[in-house]
C-alpha cells in the first residue's frame, strides 16, 4: 500500500490511530502512527499556490498533506472561512464544522458531531458520533511517542466553551467537560459523588467542572496556594440530557 492509499484508508475511517475493543478498552494502532511519521519524512514541502482557486496561497506543508476539499456528496457541512481539514483526517457524515477550525492529519471525527469555532482537533484524536465541541476546544495530538495513547471521546459526550483536554485523556459516552476544564494525565479529577479520585478519564455520564485544590505544604497553605483540578459534581440524568440535546436540524444535510 502506497501513501496514497493510506492516506484514502484514514480518511474512510478503515484505519485508525486507536480501536475500541469489545470490553470498551481501546487499543493504539502503533503501526498507523508510524506510517504517518513515515510520511512526514518523507514528503517534500511545496507551496500550495493552486489549491481551492488559491485560498492557500503562501501556505507551505508535505507534498502529500494537501487539505481536504470536500464535495456535497461527502455529507460534511465544512462553513467558510478559514477551517483546514488536512490530508489523512477522517469527518464522518453530517459532521458540522464551524470557522475557523482545523483537523490534524490521524484523526477520527465521527457522524453527526459539531466541530464549532475556534477548535483544534489534534493529530490522531478519537472523536466519536454526536460529540459537541464547543467554540474554542483544544484537543490536543499524539504522534510521538508512537505508543502513547490519543486523546478519545467516546459517543454523545458534550465539551463546553475553552476545555483543554491532552496527553491522551479519555472522556467516556455521555460525559459533560464542563466550560474552562482543563484535563490532561496528571490532572486528578476528584469525583464528588463517589468520594474518590481518578485520573486519565472521564466516567460515563459524568459531569466534570473546573475546581481546585490547595498545596498542603507549610508554605502553599500560608500562601493561600491552590492548583487547578476536575471535580464530578454529578452523574448526567434525564434533565442534563435534555439540556444538551443536540438539535438535530443543525445536523441534517
Amino acid at each position: 500500500m502506497n501513501n496514497e492509499e493510506f492516506l484514502d484508508q484514514l480518511e474512510s475511517g478503515v484505519l485508525r490511530a486507536a480501536i475500541s475493543r469489545d470490553d470498551g478498552t481501546w487499543e493504539v494502532q502503533s503501526e498507523v502512527k508510524q506510517r504517518i511519521l513515515k510520511i512526514f519524512k518523507e514528503s517534500p514541502l511545496v507551496e500550495f499556490s493552486n489549491h481551492a482557486e488559491g485560498q492557500f496561497r503562501g501556505f507551505v506543508d508535505k507534498l502529500i498533506l494537501e487539505p481536504r476539499a470536500f464535495e456535497l456528496g461527502d455529507q460534511v457541512r465544512m462553513v467558510p472561512g478559514g477551517s483546514s481539514v488536512r490530508r489523512g483526517a477522517h469527518v464522518g457524515k453530517n459532521v458540522v464544522i464551524m470557522p475557523p477550525s482545523y483537523i490534524n492529519i490521524g484523526a477520527y471525527v465521527d457522524e453527526s458531531s459539531m466541530v464549532d469555532s475556534n477548535v483544534l482537533v489534534g493529530s490522531c484524536a478519537q472523536i466519536g458520533k454526536r460529540v459537541h465541541l464547543s467554540a474554542g476546544v483544544q484537543i490536543g495530538g499524539v504522534l510521538e511517542p508512537i505508543g502513547n495513547m490519543p486523546v478519545i471521546i467516546e459517543d454523545d459526550a458534550f465539551i463546553g466553551g475553552g476545555v483543554i483536554l491532552v496527553e491522551g485523556i479519555h472522556v467516556k459516552r455521555g460525559a459533560v467537560v464542563s466550560p474552562g476544564v482543563v484535563l490532561s494525565a496528571a490532572v486528578p479529577i476528584y469525583d464528588a459523588v463517589h468520594e474518590t479520585i481518578i485520573k486519565g478519564y472521564v466516567p460515563e455520564n459524568a459531569v466534570v467542572v473546573p475546581g481546585g485544590r490547595p498545596i498542603n505544604t507549610d508554605w502553599g497553605l500560608n500562601n493561600r496556594l491552590s492548583i487547578q483540578c476536575g471535580v464530578i459534581i454529578k452523574y448526567k440524568n434525564d434533565k442534563t440530557a435534555a439540556s444538551l440535546q443536540l438539535e438535530s436540524a443543525l445536523r441534517k444535510l
